[in-house]
């Protein structure tokens, strides 16, 4: 190399090996070089035993799925842009046209959508069923379910259902069980070990997790992860991220990364925060129901106290009120605006305290019979002091009267 610009791009310096730091290095790249054409041809993109594209993994991707499976209690990962696009891999990695999946009533909304959208353009069927109800499940099975989605708690009502029998009835039909673990985030309760004194690996066959939520923690990082135990299931949905083309960046796994190590502190507070609020917000006459696993008389909860720690840590970072049916709509509406802590924005588990009101009866097949009548407001705390928090509630209850 005799011109400057060429020696500037291939460089001949190497920073000396043996570099020891608390956070995992930031390994980024497209392309990833070869040694040779037959390390090009011999090196598998489907393990981790070697790289091949940046797409299919780099150190630092590497590291984080590897920590993912230890928080969850799984062996394979993926990663993926955002929870959804996880949900979404999971759909096509493993229906086909004539397959059925059930999801539900109370499953996040987006899923539904993408059932009655894409999965319906391609002669993929789907219905929802009660999972407060497992015969209502099992009445709902047929020889063309395939893919049984399960969520604990559920979405914005966050009723409790009894998972360990919904994964029996599913498997029972040979059907493959997913479950949207955001909630729990491998903290509450173990995914693929639902009993561990009870029963000897009682489990979903995949957990899906939102890491945009409580691992990101800052509200700033969109990714999900699809982890499994099986190795045969693991490659069929690896082979459909290939060919989708998904991957995530390697900044956005460092941030992750970086925020891994505090995530049981941080869920911690939120859920001890969270239970404070929830047990005030039980005594304001405005609210005709207070939803919360934790609470005794919320949907679920027996069910909620035989899966999860009932200490701090097993109960996550969510409550949702029903407004009385006297308030209406632009009431519930003027109480939202009114609240200065708590922002007007979707997702959870950062910092900053959320809150979004919801039309109930749009989302679900029918009003579920263990909800007072009137409008669902659903709040996520952050880490702000509880008692102003509390004051904020108050303060906005106000705009009601």
């Amino acid at each position: 190399m005799t011109q400057p610009i060429t020696t500037l791009i291939h460089h001949p310096y190497r920073a000396p090996e043996g570099f020891e730091a608390p956070q995992p290095g930031v390994f980024k790249a497209s392309t990833v070089f070869f040694p040779s054409v037959a390390a090009m041809r011999s090196r598998e993109w489907k393990d981790k035993s070697a790289y091949t594209y940046g797409l299919h993994g780099t150190p630092t991707t590497y590291a984080l799925e590897e920590r993912l499976c230890t928080l969850e209690g799984g062996l394979q990962c993926l990663l993926a842009p955002s929870g959804l696009s996880a949900v979404a891999l999971v759909a096509l990695g493993l229906l086909k046209q004539g397959d059925e999946v059930l999801l539900p009533d109370n499953a996040y909304s987006p899923n539904k959508a993408l059932a009655e959208g894409e999965l319906k353009g391609w002669g993929i069927t789907h219905r929802t069923y009660d999972p407060m109800d497992p015969a209502d499940l099992s009445a709902k099975m047929s020889d063309r379910t395939r893919l049984v989605w399960v969520e604990a708690a559920g979405s914005v009502t966050l009723e409790f259902p009894d998972l360990p029998t919904l994964v029996q009835l599913a498997k029972q039909a040979g059907a493959w069980v997913a479950l949207d673990n955001t909630w729990g985030a491998g903290l509450a309760f173990q995914p693929f070990d639902l009993l561990p004194d009870v029963s000897d690996n009682l489990g979903v066959d995949i957990s899906v997790h939102a890491l945009t939520k409580y691992p990101s923690g800052g509200g700033d990082v969109l990714m999900g992860s699809v982890i499994t135990r099986d190795v045969r299931l693991h490659l069929r949905l690896k082979h459909a991220h290939m060919r989708l083309g998904l991957g995530v960046g390697a900044n956005d796994a460092e941030a992750v990364l970086r925020s891994l190590p505090s995530m049981p502190l941080r869920y911690r507070e939120h859920d001890e925060t969270t239970r404070i609020l929830a047990q005030w917000c039980q005594t304001r006459e405005e609210f005709a129901q207070v939803l919360h696993p934790a609470l005794g008389d919320s949907p679920g909860h027996a069910h909620w106290k035989a899966l999860c720690k009932n200490g701090p840590g097993g109960a996550a970072g969510l409550f949702s009120v029903v407004l009385d049916a006297r308030f209406d709509p632009q009431k519930v509406d003027a109480f939202c605006d009114a609240l200065r802590v708590f922002r007007l924005g979707y997702s959870w588990g950062g910092p900053i305290s959320l809150v979004v009101p919801y039309d109930l009866a749009s989302m679900r097949t029918v009003w579920p019979r263990h909800l007072a009548e009137g409008t669902v407001v659903r709040f996520a705390i952050g880490l702000e002091a509880v008692e102003d928090l509390q004051a904020d509630i108050d303060h906005a209850l106000s705009a009601l009267r």
